[in-house]
């Protein structure tokens, strides 16, 4: 038996809701953190290239114009990638069997390497009509992706979903609910590890003020690529350790894989989470190694002192 947890803060899914001729409107969390999430973000990008010292000789890769336009393709992006990254990831026998509920975006769930991936493509697609950098305006998206993460893990803790293991630590949490309650072996009330805020303070808020900081403090953005590299390594690090603390995913849970691993070989393994981290570290660090060698083979050489 596990002594007792922290209460969970029950606030509810919705900031506000009321009912016009039979129909609910709401406001939830979820959409708040998205909504606040790409503010900020674009926020970050307009302050981002209007010092142009911040940037190699070419400057920028985007103007203001631009940014506003590729926000719209990112949306999409988002919506779309983290949809199907969740099907095809997590769910793809059951909607195989039910191909209209793919288009049901408020049931089910969302994927953040799906929607990471359809960002890539969407930034790709854009780069390429406009002639923009692709490596530097990937670094402006690195710039701005930690804020909406931090909202989202935030906004994934009072919607009372994706929470930890069953653990004794003082600062777990009791989720409500039958299935967060649901813990083999334990009596009584199940405290949680808040799996949640520990993504929140890691790929969120540390994440994002280390890469602000060699933005602004290092001039790491005259190094084309080295922020999405250390974006990618960075997120891919912390997903994958934080996924030890996370409940696993059921659809891999099995009475000889109770860890939940999505590959495995006897008791060792890899979560799906882990598993789609581990090319993004790979790809980071490959982006920053060749960023920076890049930087060195093209900086003008050091006067000897005479």
């Amino acid at each position: 038996m596990l002594p007792a947890g922290l209460p969970f803060p029950d606030i509810g899914t919705d900031l506000f809701s009321f009912d016009i001729g039979g129909v609910t409107f709401a406001l939830r969390w979820y959409a708040l953190a998205y909504i606040f999430g790409i503010l900020i973000g674009w926020r970050i990008c307009l302050s981002a290239i209007s010092r142009p010292a911040l940037w190699t000789s070419v400057g920028p890769p985007l103007d203001r114009t631009q940014i506003e336009d590729l926000l719209t393709w990112i949306i999409i992006g988002v919506i779309a990638g983290g949809r199907l990254g969740f099907v095809l990831f997590y769910q793809p026998a059951y909607y195989l069997a039910n191909p209209l509920e793919i288009l049901m975006v408020w049931q089910g769930g969302m994927s953040f390497h799906g929607g990471f991936a359809g960002v890539v493509i969407a930034a790709l697609l854009f780069c390429l009509r406009q002639n923009a950098s692709l490596l530097s305006t990937g670094d402006l998206l690195a710039l701005t992706t930690p804020p909406g993460l931090f909202l989202g893990r935030l906004a994934n803790f009072t919607n009372n979903e994706l929470w930890g293991r069953p653990t004794d630590v003082p600062w777990a949490v009791i989720f409500p609910g039958e299935v967060a309650q649901a813990c083999p072996g334990i009596s009584g009330l199940c405290a949680r590890h808040p799996s949640q805020l520990y993504e929140a303070l890691l790929e969120g808020l540390i994440l994002g003020m280390l890469l602000i900081y060699l933005a602004w403090g290092r001039g790491w953005l005259k190094m084309p690529g080295a922020l999405a590299g250390v974006f990618l390594t960075g997120y891919g690090l912390a997903r994958s350790f934080v996924e030890m603390f996370r409940q696993p995913d059921q659809q891999f849970v099995t009475a000889d894989n109770p860890i939940g691993h999505a590959l495995h070989f006897g008791e060792w393994g890899l979560t799906m989470g882990q598993l789609l981290s581990m090319p993004m570290v790979l790809v980071g660090l490959a982006l920053i190694v060749l960023a920076r060698r890049e930087r060195g083979r093209t900086a003008p050489p050091r006067r000897s002192a005479m």
